[in-house]
């Protein structure tokens, strides 16, 4: 038996070290198990907490604290791991009953000192307990300024974005918004800022999964909905105006759903890495022409009759709308227009635009407008 807990204390080691590297250390994008099944146990906890309530303001309020208790979950249960994996070491190695091998793992892990030091061929397990428990703490501490680091960034230009897309943000109104203020030559470097930010999210996002849990400061924002908003936006100037819509566009659509499908290899998620243009969406022809009609009345110009522009939106859009509802639906972001279904019941939110406050032409003491 002595034996049997000795090869078990081995092995349970080793899958708590090659959690942590995952986790941590292998800048891969690696699937790590423990933080998906605490993601997933710690959200359902969360979203059932918050379910009475009935609204998307009592989802998100609860669901600011998934990230902070996964990473305390990781924390909890990688040193809890150890703790198992010495004391089966020491029980296995020696003739310690189970309570001094645990006395002793917990002592020499947490380095608070040798439990007893009368057993000279246990030191090697000792001075391994004693470099783990500070080894896990110093990663999780280096951890938090990369997370942050990221986070930071997504968060800026999420927030840029409120000003030109809405809030929640909508492909259609980040181009009608640019039409009526008479911005749109702005719309090649945010496509260009939204390409990059892809390429960011992409690659911190599959790497450190925890970040898919940390929500915007504010509910109504959200960086999934943020680029779903831009990849629309830049599929309808496309398909509406092939001639003058900037390269840029083209880029940024390709980055996004590329940076998607990078997420979803990382999350096991399934999806068509090369789906047929003409497989229907699940955007209906109805809400396309709404939106159309609706940029159209704000001066955006079109090149392309509206029918036949739907077949190229349709094409564009099928390479990136089931994985982004996806994403949405697990990020539990705000019900935005174009998103898809949430887990939980709440209406869709469309966007306010702010009222037109510019002085009228014939207000008193003021020149022709």
């Amino acid at each position: 038996m002595r034996l049997i807990h000795t090869l078990l204390g081995v092995l349970l080691l080793l899958l708590v070290v090659g959690s942590i590297l995952r986790t941590l250390v292998v800048p891969r994008g690696l699937y790590s198990a423990l933080v998906f099944r605490l993601w997933a146990v710690l959200r359902t906890t969360l979203r059932l907490w918050a379910a009475p309530f009935g609204t998307y303001r009592a989802q998100d309020r609860a669901l600011t604290w998934l990230a902070p208790l996964v990473l305390l979950g990781m924390l909890t249960v990688w040193l809890s791991g150890m703790l198992v994996a010495y004391t089966l070491l020491l029980h296995g190695t020696s003739e310690l009953s189970w309570s001094v091998s645990i006395r002793e793992a917990g002592s020499s892990l947490f380095t608070l000192g040798y439990a007893s030091g009368e057993r000279l061929q246990l030191s090697a397990i000792d001075f391994m307990a004693a470099a783990s428990g500070p080894l896990v703490i110093a990663l999780q501490i280096a951890y938090l300024p990369t997370l942050y680091a990221a986070y930071q960034r997504r968060e800026t230009e999420v927030t840029l974005l409120q000003s030109r897309a809405g809030e929640p943000a909508w492909g259609p109104e980040l181009l009608a918004r640019q039409s009526l203020v008479d911005t749109e030559t702005a719309l090649p470097q945010l496509y260009r800022d939204w390409e990059r930010l892809a390429a960011d999210i992409g690659e911190s996002h599959s790497n450190y999964p925890v970040l898919l849990a940390f929500r915007s400061p504010q509910p109504n924002r959200s960086w999934v909905v943020g680029l779903i908003a831009v990849m629309d936006a830049a599929a309808l100037h496309l398909a509406l105006c092939p001639r003058s819509a900037p390269p840029e566009a083209r880029l940024v659509v390709r980055a996004g759903f590329t940076a998607m499908r990078d997420i979803g290899r990382a999350l096991r998620i399934d999806f068509d890495a090369d789906p047929d243009p003409d497989t229907p969406i699940r955007l209906s022809y109805a809400e396309y022409l709404g939106a159309v009609a609706m940029i159209t009345a704000a001066g955006f110009p079109r090149e392309r009759p509206t029918e036949d522009a739907w077949l190229h939106f349709r094409g564009w859009r099928v390479n990136y709308e089931a994985l982004a509802y996806e994403l949405a639906r697990r990020g539990d972001a705000v019900p935005a227009l174009w998103t898809g279904p949430r887990d939980f019941r709440a209406p869709v939110i469309p966007p306010a635009r702010p009222t037109d406050r510019r002085p009228e032409s014939s207000a008193p003491g003021l020149p022709p407008a």
